[in-house]
């Protein structure tokens, strides 16, 4: 695939290397942190390819394509949280993750190789929640958010205060939790420990930037939050009568009716079932014979 580069954008001594169109996905924007003894660089995304700045060592946020595409660039230490730490050291564990069916998952796979350039990293190390990188006049803490993967992660830069909270990237599609391994629980939670961390500066992997303050931060928050309330309210209706996971499937939570690719129907089933088990949790759905589910 063919990249564009990317510019930069300063934040106190944070640059963050934006993507192509804002850093939409296949693109991601990257994260460049200088202290007086190290560099690091944050999920070294597509538009890193071509020309990757230097680095002492790499951190990922989670094991997703789009984040690591730029990762065989470097030759020097990696690290991402223990959770995802095998999808990071094998392409086939990660093509894996996202729970296709046996012939779109070996495409995946190939997908994964040519157009992302994912390579094993059998060399990565884990991390976990709070430890702290230390470059030199400048530190970068690991704040574990998981939900999107076991592993996502979200990155403290003191002393600018930035914090750079990758996938939860505030766009108007919302969270995803699609994967094998995803969790709406964990997801909330991950969304509720955001909002107690006072930053200057948040940064997204996605189109949405960087956002200044807390409070506007807070602001974007409560939105992207509003989406799985939005869900929640389509299923709650749509559940006037008995319907199946399938059925929810096919009516779609997640994805627009136009949007089509072997991804669609396991991930709308694996969200849908998130979403029943949560209400039924709650007392708002019951599971009137086995298998299909109606509003109480």
């Amino acid at each position: 695939m063919h990249t564009t580069g990317y510019t930069e954008a300063e934040y106190g001594g944070v640059t963050v290397l934006v993507g192509p169109e804002r850093g939409a996905y296949p693109y991601a924007n990257s994260v460049l942190v200088r202290g007086t003894a190290e560099t690091l660089i944050i999920d070294p995304s597509l538009s890193l390819v071509e020309s990757a700045p230097p680095a002492d060592l790499v951190l990922v946020s989670h094991a997703h394509e789009d984040h690591v595409a730029g990762l065989g660039q470097y030759g020097v230490p990696v690290h991402t949280h223990e959770k995802d730490l095998a999808a990071l050291r094998s392409r086939a564990v990660m093509a894996a993750g996202y729970g296709l069916p046996p012939d779109a998952t070996e495409q995946t796979e190939t997908m994964l190789r040519d157009r992302f350039h994912v390579r094993d990293r059998p060399d990565a190390t884990g991390f976990t929640d709070g430890a702290v990188f230390d470059l030199g006049g400048r530190t970068v803490t690991v704040v574990h958010l998981p939900g999107h993967t076991a592993g996502h992660c979200g990155f403290l830069i003191e002393p600018d205060g930035f914090l750079f909270v990758a996938d939860i990237d505030l766009t108007s599609f919302g969270p995803f939790y699609g994967d094998v391994g995803s969790s709406l629980t964990d997801f909330e939670a991950s969304l509720r420990r955001c909002r107690e961390i006072g930053a200057r500066w948040y940064g997204t992997a996605h189109q949405k930037g960087v956002i200044e303050g807390a409070e506007e931060f807070g602001r974007r928050l409560d939105a992207f939050v509003g989406v799985v309330e939005r869900r929640d309210a389509t299923l709650l209706t749509y559940l006037d009568e008995p319907r199946t996971v399938e059925e929810i499937a096919e009516r779609r939570l997640v994805y627009r009716p136009h949007v089509e690719g072997p991804h669609v129907r396991p991930v709308e089933r694996r969200i849908a079932a998130r979403h029943l088990s949560r209400l039924v949790d709650r007392g708002m759905i019951v599971e009137v014979e086995a298998g299909r589910f109606r509003a109480t």
